[in-house]
């Protein structure tokens, strides 16, 4: 797991994986927060030209995890999804980029709880997402 505040070793984490595959990018990452950017294009809509609802969840679940892997690393473990919810406000149109924002709303022992924000370019909130994380033991 890559420091927290090393930007470019996150994004090189990421590569090759789906999130590499659909353009997210992490701009700002910390102990306590991470922020990445997801241009929407041809892969992210769905039929009627808008960000798809399972994108976004996308977009949220990597933020959240990357960020609770963070935490958990400190203390030699890992973390997996458990749940992930996610309410859709406003719709986003192709050409667009949407920026996801990630924080924790629990940091415990054995689970972490994270509140995702997506917005649109003019900042109006798309998507609020909400992430279950189960922090194990990394294996040896």
């Amino acid at each position: 797991m890559p420091a927290e505040t090393d930007i470019g070793a996150l994004n090189d984490w990421m590569r090759n994986t789906a999130s590499d595959a659909l353009g997210i990018r992490i701009t700002d990452a910390s102990a306590d927060y991470l922020k990445a950017e997801m241009p929407v294009d041809d892969r992210h809509v769905q039929a009627r030209g808008v960000l798809h609802g399972g994108v976004s969840c996308v977009l949220a679940e990597t933020i959240g995890s990357v960020l609770s892997n963070i935490a958990a690393a400190k203390d030699g473990k890992q973390s997996v999804g458990v749940e992930i919810n996610a309410n859709h406000m406003k719709a986003v149109k192709k050409g667009e980029t949407v920026v996801g924002e990630c924080r924790f709303l629990h940091r415990g022992r054995t689970l972490h709880v994270l509140q995702i924000e997506i917005k649109n370019a003019q900042g109006d909130l798309a998507c609020v997402s909400r992430l279950t994380m189960a922090v194990l033991e990394s294996p040896s």
